[in-house]
């Protein structure tokens, strides 16, 4: 399972908030990329998270010296909103990036950048927060509705050629009270393509009670990074440990 080091940034500083909202400044995001990159990390993620004010991404001189320190996949997202914004994204270094509003205001968009870069490329976003007993597609940084179902929504990208997703659940985002485990578990099993999780995560209690409902392919941890409160190497160990119990549990019930 892939460990993912998310870092949204505001005007050149990663910053963090508590369900998408109420961001402080935490720090330099070539500095801390590079960080967890030493430390291990599988992937790094990049977000801009005012593209919207902006209508464009304004993350591509960061991501220029993050390739050159930081030799594992890169994502970026935000504001990416046609082809050409995606080639400067690429040409800048990423490996990946992530579509969430304009795949929403242009479901084409997807299958077309899926077929001109490849779906391994494409990493379809989803904001999701819970609304009664479903959970609703959120879009513009979890600020705006858009009554897509997040089950029919997933399944329409994955048809479109996304080669993953990335959920972040708005209603855990910054919390630390723990993964969406519901989520999760409704959107890995209504897919097959690989699934990333984002938001909740403040314990090691909270990856036992993920893994133990549902594997998804990789997970993001943020805050708990930024403030210093565990290492990546202190996460693979978690992920390790409760995914050979589990391994464990499966051989000894076949």
């Amino acid at each position: 399972m892939r460990i993912i080091a998310r870092l949204d940034i505001k005007n050149e500083f990663v910053i963090k908030g508590i369900h998408l909202e109420g961001l402080r400044k935490v720090g330099n995001p070539n500095e801390m990329s590079k960080k967890y990159y030493d430390e291990g990390v599988d992937e790094v993620l990049f977000i801009d998270s005012v593209a919207s004010l902006y209508n464009r991404n304004n993350l591509f001189s960061v991501i220029r010296k993050a390739s050159e320190e930081v030799f594992v996949p890169i994502t970026i997202g935000g504001g990416l909103r046609s082809v050409a914004d995606v080639e400067e994204a690429l040409d800048a270094g990423a490996d990946k990036v992530a579509i969430n509003t304009q795949a929403v205001r242009n479901p084409n968009f997807i299958e077309e950048l899926a077929k001109r870069y490849g779906s391994q490329c494409i990493v379809a976003s989803v904001q999701a927060k819970r609304n009664d007993d479903d959970w609703e597609v959120y879009i513009e940084t979890g600020r705006e509705t858009t009554g897509l179902s997040v089950v029919e929504w997933i399944n329409r990208l994955q048809d479109l050629g996304a080669g993953e997703l990335l959920i972040t659940s708005v209603d855990q985002e910054g919390t630390r009270s723990g993964f969406d485990v519901p989520l999760v578990q409704l959107v890995n099993s209504a897919v097959k393509i690989p699934v990333i999780v984002s938001g909740g995560y403040g314990m090691p209690q909270h990856i036992d009670e993920l893994l133990n409902a549902t594997i998804p392919s990789g997970l993001c941890f943020a805050s708990v990074l930024h403030y210093k409160q565990t290492t990546v190497g202190n996460l693979r160990q978690q992920v390790e440990r409760i995914s050979s119990l589990n391994e464990h549990k499966k051989n000894s019930h076949p």
